[in-house]
């Protein structure tokens, strides 16, 4: 089970392989924003991932579209609903939060 690390708190939790990155945070009790509940419509689940990139899922092109019409993105940004964890330990900063 990989931890997953949540920044700006430092809280850490342990994540199902597999799962996204938002289900981790809302099963954890963590406060972040997903008004469209999963679907990349609305970008509001925007985090950074600062460690451990390469143990989540590549950018898909429903992501990337969402991603491309927002503002402030960085090399960094994913949407938490989209992002699936792998098996290595990730760290990421919640930018928006419920």
């Amino acid at each position: 089970m990989p931890v997953l690390t949540i920044h700006p708190t430092g809280t850490t939790i342990q994540a199902a392989a597999g799962s996204s990155i938002l289900s981790a945070l809302l099963a954890s009790g963590a406060d972040i924003a997903h008004k469209c509940d999963g679907k990349a419509e609305c970008g509001s689940c925007h985090i950074a991932v600062l460690e451990g990139r390469k143990s989540i899922s590549k950018t898909q092109r429903l992501e990337n579209d969402r991603l491309d019409a927002m503002i402030g993105i960085g090399s960094k940004s994913r949407l938490a609903c989209q992002a699936i964890l792998g098996e290595e330990d990730v760290t990421i900063e919640v930018l928006s939060l419920a």
